[in-house]
């Protein structure tokens, strides 16, 4: 085989467990890899825009800029992190199979709060997204602001007076660090791609494409591109409450999405069945009737509260 694919990784735990299962993969079939930490301080110096206006790779930037200036040959990134449009010179080489899509509590100690929807909590989120499904269905609730890594963020709800804090069941259970008394928010829909591992590379870089194209789940990748699909045309970002969820059940694809307003007291959503064939507009097509229907109103009203 040829030099060693070098993959760009932040250092966080669990940006270190993504990174490793695609150097295992990489491994599995022939291809030998090694990780390349990349930190977030001082090495933006990139006169080109790197996304469009209005697009923001908070998550991502540090690595797309190391893609781009040849540091690293393929960067790995939790799926929802990544803009809808990706950095210019950058492309999809591989989507993993997803893991849970579902958000979970980790309560402080029990959750027999959550039976009161009427009932006073506290509860510790950074997302709008979170916070707006959370006051719709608790609208009692008072929502504290939560940021950091996994690690901070569990210690965190030990470490203040919250009822608890709401976190991805993927990024807890692939570092096993999901508490036993955690509790799965079915009600709850998902950020869109959330649960999904993108793997990217320089446009350009055919032997990095064709290694990662090995381990590319199709499927995943279908669903995940409706739900981005919708996002985007809704264009909206990490500060609009917008969920999104695509399933495959055979040849047809389940498909729910939302938007609230970001005090979760109004809420417009949509639920519909698409055929395969039909999956390639099936997210932007779904957004235009949810505008349509409602959404464009709740969209206005979000704008005007930046």
């Amino acid at each position: 085989m040829n030099k060693a694919i070098r993959i760009g990784t932040r250092e966080s735990q669990l940006a270190v467990w993504q990174a490793d299962l695609v150097k295992s993969l990489l491994e599995k079939h022939g291809y030998t890899a090694e990780l390349v930490f990349i930190k977030s301080e001082g090495d933006t110096d990139l006169k080109t825009p790197l996304y469009e206006i209005g697009v923001q790779g908070i998550f991502t930037k540090t690595l797309d800029i190391a893609l781009l200036e040849g540091r690293i040959d393929i960067a790995v990134h939790s799926m929802k992190d990544v803009p809808t449009a990706l950095a210019k010179g950058i492309i999809q080489a591989a989507v993993l199979p997803r893991a849970s899509y579902k958000d979970i509590l980790v309560p402080k100690s029990n959750a027999s709060f959550l039976n009161d929807k009427n009932g006073t909590a506290v509860i510790a989120t950074s997302s709008t997204r979170r916070k707006a499904q959370w006051l719709n269905r608790y609208p009692m609730h008072r929502i504290e602001n939560l940021r950091g890594n996994v690690n901070t963020r569990l210690r965190k709800v030990q470490e203040n007076e919250w009822q608890g804090a709401i976190f991805a069941a993927a990024g807890l259970e692939r570092i096993n660090l999901r508490p036993d008394n955690a509790v799965n928010l079915d009600w709850m829909l998902p950020a869109p791609a959330q649960g999904a591992i993108m793997v990217v590379c320089k446009e350009g870089d055919n032997t990095s494409f064709e290694a990662c194209q090995l381990f590319h789940d199709e499927d995943t990748a279908v669903c995940t591109k409706i739900e981005r699909d919708f996002l985007r045309a809704l264009m909206g970002g990490c500060s609009t409450p917008i969920s999104a969820l695509a399933e495959r059940e055979g040849d047809v694809i389940s498909f729910r999405g939302n938007i609230l307003s970001l005090d979760g007291k109004q809420k417009k959503e949509i639920s519909r069945k698409i055929a395969i064939k039909d999956a390639a507009q099936a997210g932007t097509i779904a957004a235009e009737a949810l505008l349509q229907d409602g959404g464009q109103e709740i969209l206005n009203a979000i704008r005007n509260e930046k």
